[in-house]
């Protein structure tokens, strides 16, 4: 599968297919047998994994059935600032997924479907951001991009791509990934998995001869400020594949926003009128096939007498169906929804419970103008800037749409403990918590002069839906990520465990990001329509065609 040089995407590194290009493809994803079409497919979860799988297999002339506890869109949700005398505001606060790497091709498909625009995130040292101030130990360093920093911050920066280059071959693995160059990147990836499954990212970083030569001082801060979107120490205890992932597939890079929120991409699949649909009348949509909502939450999947699934929604309604697709975290599989156990081997089982999941905070609010665009005449600085420190609030993002729109502050964007540390206070106790920190750095800018509105503010771990942001994946875990995201190719699993797939970001092997979610609910959806004896075309193949080919390495039990 070797192509020509390509820009750099997500090809991989542990299953190096191309999804944009199997979506793009004029030949289509597949068919169904017309016996098949209209058959019932149970999608627990209305997040981006388990909409797109549903809009496809809509495509497909399945009859995808969504099951949402609480509202569309999962962890992809704009959250509208409520203002009085404004309630039809616009102004939205991102309270789960808000940046997106351009990288992730797959995801961006259905952002350019749906004709959505986009704008560059306001990252640390970026033209968008205008300005950064790192502030440690009490100490503040303004800078506009890395050169304007001292030399200690360069010194860090140039140890992190050392390390990588020199330890894991980075830039020969992103050059195979820019050619599509399947066996190349498997030849890589597949030394390099063995190698540093059992090794955190802070061992690594302590360990590299780059990192080595530098102080303690570079390396704690390294994990405050980090590199590309900010500070790193609540990732320090992960594996290192995770974060090799992050930095080859660049997704900390070249991030965007989307314009109006990122809500709108799970909405606007759901609503989207198909006119290529097999089976279904051109116009139908995911949401005319649901009378315009989707169904309650599940609570329980068992396999019923006639072999098909028996699934049980919130209202006590049991309804039957052929295949199910969960999309959901996975902890919810045996916290909120009871799955008969024989549906799931003991083995994936243990890989599913074990998942661990990282914790996330953020607080937003509101502001009558960007005034942090204001320049001082003096020192011809920002009044404000993107903030990274080692104080509660860790970062501190702005957006604008324009100097006489009202703006939006992301106050606190914390992870982990630091997360854990907002959890017990109520939204206007985190407020006050995070502009007293931003007080100390920015002494005479009054922000809460110019907050309005309401402030709005999350906890993911605290939603009995979600338990927590993301997965992050500890050394010795990527056993366990192989056998979930393996689980969509079936045909050699018996009889009784066939029929229920998985998909969503905690599946895929890069947590955290839509990409991940979208790919595996692309697998699902291959081995969803292979189980109802469909096919890609030739001409086509999917990611279940190629996978015995491509399939991630398999380590030793």
């Amino acid at each position: 599968m070797t192509q020509t040089p390509h820009r750099l995407t997500a090809f991989g590194p542990d299953f190096p297919f191309s999804y944009d290009r199997w979506l793009e493809h004029s030949a289509g994803l597949g068919s169904v047998p017309p016996s098949a079409h209209g058959r019932e497919v149970a999608i627990i979860g209305g997040g981006i994994a388990g909409l797109v799988a549903a809009y496809e297999l809509m495509r497909l002339g399945l009859r995808p059935v969504v099951h949402e506890a609480e509202r569309l869109g999962g962890r992809l949700r704009s959250e509208p600032f409520r203002v009085p005398g404004q309630e039809d505001s616009q102004v939205i606060a991102e309270l789960g997924g808000m940046r997106f790497p351009r990288s992730s091709a797959a995801f961006f498909h259905y952002v350019d479907l749906l004709g959505l625009k986009t704008a560059p995130f306001p990252n640390p040292l970026t033209e968008a951001a205008g300005s950064t101030v790192i502030e440690l130990g009490g100490r503040s360093w303004y800078a506009r991009t890395l050169e304007d920093l001292p030399a200690l911050f360069q010194e860090i920066a140039q140890a992190w791509d050392g390390a990588l280059d020199s330890v894991l071959h980075l830039n020969a693995l992103q050059e195979a990934m820019r050619r599509r160059d399947s066996a190349a990147v498997k030849r890589i990836w597949d030394e390099l998995v063995p190698a540093w499954d059992d090794h955190s990212f802070y061992e690594f970083i302590a360990s590299s001869a780059e990192f080595s030569r530098l102080s303690f001082r570079h390396r704690e801060v390294f994990g405050q400020v980090g590199f590309g979107t900010g500070g790193w120490d609540s990732d320090f205890p992960n594996t290192m594949l995770e974060i090799l992932r992050v930095a080859v597939c660049e997704f900390d890079d070249d991030q965007h926003l989307i314009r109006g929120g990122v809500e709108q991409v799970p909405r606007g699949i759901w609503t989207r009128p198909v006119d290529d649909a097999a089976h279904w009348r051109a116009g139908t949509s995911l949401a005319d096939l649901h009378d315009g909502a989707p169904r309650g939450a599940v609570t329980r999947v068992s396999r019923a007498a006639d072999g098909r699934f028996a699934v049980v929604d919130s209202s006590g309604e049991e309804r039957r169906y052929d295949a199910v697709l969960a999309t959901c975290q996975s902890w919810l599989l045996t916290t909120q929804v009871e799955v008969e156990e024989e549906l799931l081997s003991q083995d994936l089982w243990m890989a599913l419970d074990r998942t661990r999941y990282m914790q996330s905070a953020k607080t937003f609010v509101m502001v009558d103008r960007p005034f942090w665009r204001d320049l001082d005449p003096e020192t011809g600085r920002e009044a404000m800037s993107m903030t990274l420190t080692d104080r509660l609030t860790r970062g501190t993002y702005l957006f604008d749409d324009g100097p006489d729109l009202p703006g939006v502050i992301c106050l606190s964007y914390s992870w982990m403990s630091d997360a854990l540390k907002m959890l017990p206070h109520p939204v206007q106790r985190r407020v006050d918590l995070a502009l007293d920190a931003l007080s100390r750095i920015y002494p005479d800018v009054d922000i809460r002069s110019h907050v309005v509105g309401e402030p709005i503010t999350v906890s993911w771990e605290n939603d009995p839906y979600f338990l927590g942001a993301f997965k992050g994946a500890l050394p010795g875990h990527y056993r366990y990520n192989e056998r979930m995201y393996s689980h969509f190719v079936q045909r050699d699993l018996p009889e009784h465990e066939r029929g229920m797939f998985l998909a969503g970001d905690d599946i895929s092997f890069t947590p955290a990001w839509a990409e991940g979610a979208v790919q595996t609910a692309l697998n699902a959806v291959w081995g969803i329509m292979a189980h109802f004896g469909g096919a890609s075309p030739v001409e086509n193949p999917g990611p279940g065609d190629v996978y015995d080919q491509l399939r991630p390495v398999r380590l030793p039990e």
